[in-house]
């Protein structure tokens, strides 16, 4: 198992999140014009998400809390980050292992307990003893900088949208705000049971994703909160005495 396709290979439900979005006025135009249609009355799945794809591009930040709890143990996995346009800061916990990943536009950094380096991202214990409490640094560029991108920034955020096919579309006003509320089935894979899922949105000119729940067979619940759409993530590198190339260890 690779360092960075590791955890998005453990993650029991978190979709894959590698798509990537345009950016530009063009993307909010449409985002604006199919919500205005929805609001007269003629929003479909198909216009839902669209719209949903081209808010999600005009941010330059956002907030994004994952918990997982399954039916047959005690064990959760937490997954808590801050995604930028260029850079990204997370934090992925399972039980007692913990990894935390720092991305600038000129590195990645990763770093965590023996346990996390282990059961989170496939190291061997002898490569977790070398790296200690340091961070592996990867370059931008390389395969693994691609990949730690890929789940660290903003665009990562449109994989929790679902195809059109088989999406159905609803309505529900909490406190006087309308909101859109998609619902599908996920079919089940060698890794992952057959879930029932629901995703709630903005009804507004942003339709923006608010939050993704999915159930299903050994899975109590697992949540998706999105929040502080359009926030500066700033993230610095630690020190550079802390830290050891993907490539020595």
């Amino acid at each position: 198992m690779g360092l960075i396709s590791g955890p998005r290979a453990h993650r029991p439900v978190v979709p894959v999140v590698v798509m990537t979005l345009a950016l530009g006025a063009s993307a909010f135009a449409a985002s604006a014009a199919l919500a205005v249609a929805a609001s007269a009355g003629v929003a479909t799945p198909s216009s839902v998400l669209s719209a949903a794809k081209a808010a999600i591009a005009k941010q330059t930040g956002g907030h994004l809390t994952v918990t997982v709890k399954t039916s047959s143990s005690a064990s959760s996995e937490k997954i808590v980050a801050d995604l930028g346009t260029t850079s990204g800061l997370e934090t992925i916990s399972e039980g007692k292992a913990t990894v935390t990943l720092r991305l600038t536009p000129a590195y990645g950094y990763i770093s965590g307990d023996s346990a996390g380096l282990t059961t989170i991202f496939g190291l061997t214990s002898a490569q977790a003893r070398k790296i200690g409490k340091d961070w592996v640094s990867l370059k931008a560029g390389t395969s693994q900088y691609s990949g730690l991108k890929a789940d660290a920034t903003i665009s990562s955020v449109a994989g929790v949208l679902p195809a059109v096919k088989g999406t159905k579309l609803s309505t529900e006003t909490v406190k006087g705000v309308k909101r859109y509320v998609l619902t599908w089935t996920s079919a089940a894979t060698s890794s992952t049971p057959k879930l029932s899922d629901k995703l709630i949105l903005a009804a507004a000119v942003a339709t923006l994703p608010i939050e993704e729940i999915a159930t299903g067979k050994g899975v109590a619940q697992e949540t998706i909160k999105l929040t502080k759409w359009g926030e500066r993530v700033v993230v610095s590198a630690p020190p550079a005495h802390s830290t050891i190339a993907y490539s020595k260890i």
